[in-house]
């Protein structure tokens, strides 16, 4: 599912509307912690989204034998999205006057998507790993923590709940 949708013109670099794309994640999902990228979002970006947003921003590096595509770990999700995306006859060309028109078809593909999931029956649970991940050593998985460790106030009214 995707949490933010931004589409923006080719011409500049993508870690120029990472930071607009990253800051209006961070109001929207508060308790987000961690975002993966690709390897052209590392430098100051990685630094900046750290330092003012408090998000962790992992970048995916290419193999330094790779010739060409390659399945990387993290970044095959993101293909995989992108393929979903474009199955949508709407979303193959772009012929959207308006930038918020298109965000708004993407934005729509991925509620489709999600209720087409929601209503199909279960399918039987895998019985062992995706072939693309690796196997870690360890059996215990480790926990994911979405939350800041310590408890921010929520504000009601004029009194504050903890």
């Amino acid at each position: 599912m995707a949490l933010a949708v931004m589409v923006t013109k080719a011409s500049p670099h993508d870690s120029i509307p990472a930071r607009d794309q990253l800051f209006r994640l961070r109001l929207t999902h508060p308790e987000l912690a961690v975002a993966w990228a690709d390897s052209a979002y590392g430098g100051t970006l990685v630094d900046w989204s750290h330092t003012f947003l408090g998000i962790t921003l992992k970048t995916v590096p290419r193999r330094k034998d790779q010739d060409g595509f390659a399945v990387l770990a993290k970044r095959w999700r993101v293909e995989r999205a992108i393929s979903w995306i474009m199955r949508a006859r709407r979303n193959v060309r772009d012929y959207e006057r308006l930038v918020t028109h298109s965000e708004a078809h993407i934005t729509w593909t991925f509620i489709t998507l999600m209720v087409r999931r929601l209503t199909r029956p279960p399918r039987p649970p895998r019985s062992g790993p995706h072939p693309i991940e690796a196997v870690k050593a360890s059996a215990k998985p480790a926990p994911i923590r979405l939350r800041p460790q310590s408890p921010t106030a929520i504000r009601l009214a004029s009194t504050t709940l903890r």
